[in-house]
């Protein structure tokens, strides 16, 4: 195996919280609130970097302005679905009280807000919903289960993220085809009818690190969100060949993917009725454990085809189901086939190649989760058909593929920052 370095793009703010003070002093106007107005602000993707940082400069810049800022937990069904659980994630990802310097509000209680033209009901938080005014923070990528002119974003917290469980389910409800349609209409009739202020949208780069961040007001907020949408994609980092044997996945889980494991950057969305990607095409693939960080929510664990009785024994079945019931996407929380250690899961996988596969042919793909792909582990028929690209990508060394005396891969991916 080579261990080799890739290079996405690599733009980035120098300071993101001068760029968060800029952004909502160019955009909120004193004059538009009453005095001390109270503001809510939406809190709850996981996996963004410099999350904490971004919402308590939010909580500074309004603090200035004279307003009285306090954060929402804003994700569909996480947690369990109960409020106790969505402000144990927060506390999870750093976000408490303390580290953002405002309150934290959180309830699964909804508002019925109305109904829109094509007849899906829209609810929203009823603290958010109750408050003078809402600013809407979140990262803006590809998203998981679809595809559209905003996927995964403000406009998409706006629905399910504030819309809690109930607002999620009938979102959700028709199916993954319908997704695109449904967030855009819902989101279109919340903003034109409840006290959404602006949205802040993140943009990260391929080393998963903060690009821009980028106000958006109501009156150009699908356009401006689809722009941001099509950059972001841009800077998404990638596998380094289409067709791939075997991917090994040392770790999955939320903290990485809302899904466990991209189906951007893996190719299945196992969503029926919903066809496969064209690409990447993975013949095998094995995950190896859940993040510590899902906290035994393994949604996307059906995405694989191997896994070992450890990240097994991880998976909060609770958490796990509502998710997948809330999504529809039950095939993405059914369990591959488990193996005791890491040498019998990979081992294993490798076999399943067929009997006329030699081992030293393979194209074997070995990153630490499907978020950080900078550093990477690949076969020498992998390095092969890289030829062509000795520019995107450097060797920074070589091993072989081996197993402690545990039975766990003897050498695992550091992930990087840079």
């Amino acid at each position: 195996m080579m261990e080799i370095k890739q290079k996405f793009s690599n733009e980035k703010l120098s300071s993101v919280e001068r760029k968060v003070q800029e952004e909502i002093m160019k955009n909120l106007s004193v004059s538009q609130l009453p005095p001390s107005a109270d503001i809510a602000i939406t809190a709850g993707s996981r996996g963004i970097t410099n999350i904490v940082s971004i919402l308590k400069a939010t909580v500074d810049t309004l603090n200035s302005m004279g307003f009285n800022p306090f954060l929402v937990p804003a994700m569909g069904s996480h947690g369990g679905a109960t409020k106790e659980g969505q402000l144990e994630v927060l506390k999870h990802l750093g976000i408490t009280e303390d580290s953002v310097g405002a309150p934290i509000r959180s309830s699964m209680e909804t508002e019925y807000v109305g109904i829109t033209p094509n007849g899906k009901p829209v609810y929203m938080d009823k603290i958010a919903y109750q408050a003078d005014g809402i600013i809407v923070v979140n990262r803006v990528k590809a998203h998981t289960a679809f595809r559209g002119n905003v996927e995964s974003g403000l406009s998409k917290m706006v629905t399910i993220g504030l819309g809690k469980r109930k607002g999620a389910s009938f979102v959700h409800s028709d199916g993954a085809l319908q997704m695109a349609e449904n967030i855009e209409s819902v989101s279109k009739y919340a903003l034109e009818n409840t006290n959404i202020l602006m949205g802040l949208a993140i943009i990260e780069n391929g080393y998963d690190e903060t690009a821009d961040i980028v106000a958006i007001n109501k009156s150009e907020w699908h356009q401006k969100e689809a722009d941001l949408l099509k950059w972001s994609k841009k800077m998404m980092p990638r596998l380094p060949i289409e067709d791939i044997d075997l991917l090994i996945v040392e770790e999955m889980g939320k903290s990485f993917s809302g899904t466990g494991m991209d189906p951007n950057i893996i190719g299945r969305w196992r969503i029926n009725g919903v066809p496969e990607p064209t690409k990447p095409r993975i013949s095998k693939i094995a995950v190896l454990d859940l993040n510590d960080a899902s906290f035994g929510n393994a949604q996307g664990v059906g995405l694989a085809d191997f896994t070992t009785k450890r990240l097994f024994d991880k998976i909060d079945k609770k958490s796990t189901y509502t998710n997948a019931l809330t999504s529809t996407y039950l095939q993405r929380a059914m369990i591959p086939l488990i193996y005791e250690t890491e040498k019998g899961t990979v081992e294993t996988a490798i076999q399943s190649l067929g009997p006329d596969k030699d081992v030293n042919d393979s194209k074997i793909v070995q990153i630490p989760n499907t978020l950080h792909l900078s550093n990477i582990f690949i076969s020498q028929a992998v390095l092969k058909q890289m030829e062509d690209d000795q520019g995107c990508f450097e060797i920074l060394g070589e091993h072989e593929l081996s197993y402690d005396e545990n039975g766990n891969l003897a050498k695992k991916i550091t992930v990087y920052s840079y």
